[in-house]
């Protein structure tokens, strides 16, 4: 198996949706122009969001979906 990485420079501040509940998901969050933390997400992913959604139990990215991308 071959694996290619590809390096990509793309302005995560326009219309970027990103969505996390871990540290490591805290750049991505805040570089996105909108930025979703899961309800079961550390304290600090979700103090730097712009919305929190449900849980993963509860469909929370479909919730984020419904709510900023198909409104």
């Amino acid at each position: 198996m071959t694996v290619k990485l590809v390096a990509i420079d793309v302005d995560l501040s326009q219309d970027v949706m990103a969505i996390g509940d871990g540290g490591n998901d805290l750049p991505m969050i805040k570089a996105a122009k909108i930025g979703v933390a899961m309800a079961n997400a550390l304290p600090e992913v979700k103090a730097a969001s712009d919305f929190v959604t449900a849980d993963n139990n509860h469909d929370g990215v479909a919730v984020a979906i419904e709510k900023f991308i198909l409104a």
